[in-house]
């Protein structure tokens, strides 16, 4: 049971001069951040902000930081989530952390099960205790319902209700509204509502502003790992919010070459996306824009806005979840697959480098040459010699750093992979280049070399569709820019035109 609010500390949970690298620069940045009972505190940033590393640290995720943790006005160092969770702190993560083939008791009392005087699950009492819980939480389901069956906003809940059952005094919620309808969404604030009056304390993450000035009493501004402002929720405005995640413009070391747009190299005309996924749905509606020779066309949206997804739907890897046209050169194409995407022209530098983008184990030649092969016509294999040749050429034109080609391509740094991956499509001579966060994970000048590489691919008469969560990159690289919100493109904005404002307002959904 909570105890009364009145007899709780100031600050229950508290983040003291904490700081965070991944073996680069930091990541947080000597941040003081507290977490009151009986009040849900929202935390808003750009993506890359330090949001989540925060709060992985505040669970338990992360126990390698400078700086102290304190709960309960004493310090304290999390081994693990679990650790975390005993004490009284419970996170729910925006991809959900549910076990779909368990049922809803079981996912609720995972490890915790209680047992008869046999030593096994005693499931009448496991499905009784449940079921407080997802009264609680309105949820008319039976304890014995396995997850699998459930919509994924009732899986949430199931998620919350496994954080209430640890007595959780604090709630870190990531995004929780990403997969629910309007109506899922009120009772959830109905639950933080009920929570706070209990005396619990949230920790609330959204891009959703009106939910933000809806469910919260402050509001917790982050940028570039810093804490830039905070006060209480009704002082804050839209605008001011805004202000705090796109802060001051700064200058750019690199200088983008001037394009030359020439004639019209891609058209999507009413190009709708619907995927269904345990994760969170995705739906992509009425999508319109084009792509001239020599432009570099940018997509900002936030997390979850479909920015991959449209790129992988374009590419074919959703043909039956699909549809619209597709013109490369003015023809319109029919790309059904992967493969008829790269017969007509288009390639695809994928978002996440070590699961799509290459294959560990095989040699620097051979994931290099991989994609050119689906244009060889069937039966004949390129030769080995043709191989080390256009290895050779690539290595030299992109310098990959490397002792030879045939070195597995595991023993590259992330910045030479990247270069390898962006090779492979180069070699299927693509018209247009897909890049899903080309510079993510690579080292500052491996970036600068990948923005130079643009340049010139650009120069070359390539169309170029980028993707990238950091704004900063997105207005550097960019002859136009198209904005991704709510399943849809919200504004086309011209380079000279477009600024971290104009871009972050209709980025963030209005309702």
């Amino acid at each position: 049971v909570i105890m009364d609010t009145q007899s709780q500390p100031k600050t229950i949970l508290e983040a003291k001069n904490v700081s965070k690298s991944f073996g680069g620069p930091l990541v947080l940045k000597n941040v003081d951040f507290q977490i009151r009972p009986g009040r849900v505190t929202a935390l808003i940033g750009e993506n890359g902000a330090g949001k989540s590393t925060l709060m992985k640290i505040l669970s338990g995720v992360y126990s390698d930081y400078s700086g102290e943790v304190w709960f309960d006005g004493k310090p304290i160092t999390f081994d693990n989530p679990k650790h975390a969770k005993e004490t009284g702190i419970s996170i729910i993560l925006q991809e959900l952390n549910v076990l779909p083939n368990l049922t809803i008791a079981e996912n609720i009392f995972l490890g915790r099960e209680p047992e008869n005087r046999w030593g096994f699950i005693d499931r009448p009492k496991l499905n009784q205790d449940s079921k407080q819980y997802l009264q609680k939480l309105n949820l008319s389901v039976s304890p014995d319902t396995k997850v699998s069956t459930l919509k994924v906003a009732q899986q949430q809940l199931v998620e919350i209700a496994g954080a209430l059952s640890y007595d959780a005094k604090v709630l870190i919620m990531d995004e929780p509204t990403s997969a629910l309808s309007d109506q899922e969404s009120g009772l959830l604030f109905e639950i933080i509502r009920e929570y706070k009056n209990r005396g619990g304390a949230v920790v609330y993450i959204s891009h959703k502003l009106e939910e933000l000035f809806k469910v919260s009493d402050e509001i917790v501004v982050m940028r570039d790992g810093k804490i830039v402002d905070s006060g209480e929720t009704q002082s804050f405005t839209r605008d001011r919010i805004i202000r705090g995640m796109v802060g001051k413009e700064t200058g750019k070391d690199f200088k983008k070459a001037e394009a030359t747009i020439g004639s019209e190299v891609f058209r999507v005309e009413d190009f709708e996306l619907e995927l269904k996924r345990t994760t969170g749905n995705c739906v992509l509606r009425n999508i319109n824009f084009t792509i001239h020779k020599g432009e570099v066309v940018g997509i900002f949206g936030l997390m979850g806005a479909g920015r991959t997804e449209l790129l992988e739907g374009l590419f074919g890897a959703f043909p039956k979840e699909s549809s619209g046209k597709i013109f490369v050169e003015e023809v319109e194409r029919q790309i059904h697959s992967v493969q008829k995407a790269i017969a007509a022209g288009l390639a695809l530098v994928p978002e996440d480098r070590k699961t799509q983008g290459i294959i560990p184990g095989m040699s620097i030649t051979k994931n290099l040459t991989l994609a050119s092969s689906v244009n060889e016509s069937q039966g004949v294999f390129v030769k080995e010699k043709e191989e080390r040749a256009t290895t050779k050429k690539f290595i030299d034109r992109l310098g990959i750093v490397t002792t030879s080609p045939e070195m597995q391509i595991s023993k590259l740094s992330g910045g030479n992979q990247q270069k390898v991956v962006i090779s492979k499509w180069l070699n299927t001579s693509p018209k247009v280049l897909f890049l899903d966060e080309p510079t993510r994970g690579i080292d500052v000048n491996a970036k600068s070399e990948v923005y130079e590489l643009i340049n010139e691919l650009a120069a070359e008469g390539k169309g170029i569709l980028l993707v990238s969560s950091e704004l900063p990159e997105i207005l550097t690289l960019s002859d136009r820019i198209l904005v991704l919100a709510n399943g849809t493109i919200t504004a086309n904005l011209l380079r000279e035109e477009a600024t971290k404002e104009k871009i972050m307002h209709v980025a963030i959904p209005s309702t």
